[in-house]
């Protein structure tokens, strides 16, 4: 099989945050996409070793920011490569409260969307959470980040528990 193939398929750069009993959490992820137009939802998935899973779990809500460019390797090793279990990743980081009572990061981010969960769907080591948007702004006009952009310009991987990981023995 031609792994690089998935490599083609196009993906932003988000982050996805939630809260539990007023601890906050958030990690980067690019497995998002809207799948109805009226009401706005959108499919994320998350993998269950990640701690913004349970937030997500326990709290039946999600807020997406989406990165721009001026998002340095810095910022998202922080969400994407680090544990909340052993840092505060909200330390340092300018972001707000939303309608939703969770956090939006605001630091990078061109726009935002806060979901309700309406379902989810236990898919393996991963659960596609279904979240209805019930607020959405636009914060500036800074070019989103794609993955493409991530991968080649900022020279960006992924980790294992990101769901378009790829070995590197399988990619040519």
């Amino acid at each position: 099989m031609d792994y690089n193939v998935f490599l083609r398929i196009g993906y932003g750069m988000y982050l996805v945050a939630s809260q539990d009993e007023g601890q906050l959490n958030g990690q980067i992820a690019n497995a998002i996409v809207q799948i109805t137009a009226e009401p706005p939802t959108f499919a994320v998935s998350i993998n269950k070793e990640n701690f913004t899973h349970s937030f997500i779990e326990k709290s039946r809500a999600f807020t997406v920011s989406i990165l721009g460019e001026t998002a340095s390797m810095k910022f998202i090793g922080k969400f994407g490569f680090k544990s909340g279990r052993a840092i505060n990743k909200f330390d340092g980081t300018n972001f707000k409260t939303g309608k939703s009572g969770l956090p939006i990061v605001l630091d990078h981010a061109v726009a935002f969307f806060e979901c309700k969960v309406i379902n989810s769907f236990d898919v393996g080591n991963y659960t596609v959470f279904i979240g209805e948007a019930v607020n959405a702004e636009t914060l500036n006009d800074i070019k989103p980040m794609t993955y493409s952009y991530y991968r080649e310009v900022i020279k960006g991987k992924s980790p294992k528990t990101a769901p378009t990981y790829l070995d590197k023995k399988k990619i040519t």
